[in-house]
């Protein structure tokens, strides 16, 4: 079980490239119909450089850096009790096909509810590209059913 003494430990962190094809196909998959996401000259009309990362996309590749069961084995997480409780974005600056992406993150909190049926663990992503620009920060929350 994550404790207080987790909070600032990084639990995953590591580098992807961010590719072309795969931000078409998450364009299509979620059904984004702005030609910007997926048509190149659409894309350098609207005055971008590549195409552009659409917003949860870094949750996906957050996912590829982090190997989700190991970060819950750090965590000592039961995965059959876990939610997916919250996730937020907060952007400094456009990502796009072809950029190093690198991911950081770290527990921010960790705390009960309910008299201790509910555990929460908070984490936060820091996303810096192949510049060190800050990208962005996701913070995830995830709560696991205790008892």
């Amino acid at each position: 079980m994550a404790d207080k003494s987790m909070i600032g430990r990084v639990t995953s962190h590591g580098t992807v490239e961010v590719e072309k094809g795969r931000l078409a196909f998450f364009a299509k998959a979620i059904g984004e119909t702005d030609p910007v996401y997926v048509d190149s000259a659409a894309t350098h009309d609207a005055g971008h450089p590549a195409l552009p990362v659409p917003p949860t996309f870094l949750m996906c590749l957050n996912s590829e850096v982090a190997r989700p069961f190991n970060v819950l084995d750090t965590l000592k997480l039961d995965l059959a009790r876990i939610l997916h409780a919250e996730q937020a974005f907060d952007y400094h600056r456009m990502a796009y096909a072809g950029d190093t992406l690198s991911f950081e993150t770290k527990v921010a909190d960790v705390y009960d509810k309910k008299d201790g049926a509910l555990h929460f663990v908070v984490s936060n992503t820091r996303v810096t590209n192949q510049n060190g620009e800050h990208v962005a920060d996701v913070r995830g929350t995830l709560v696991e059913r205790r008892g």
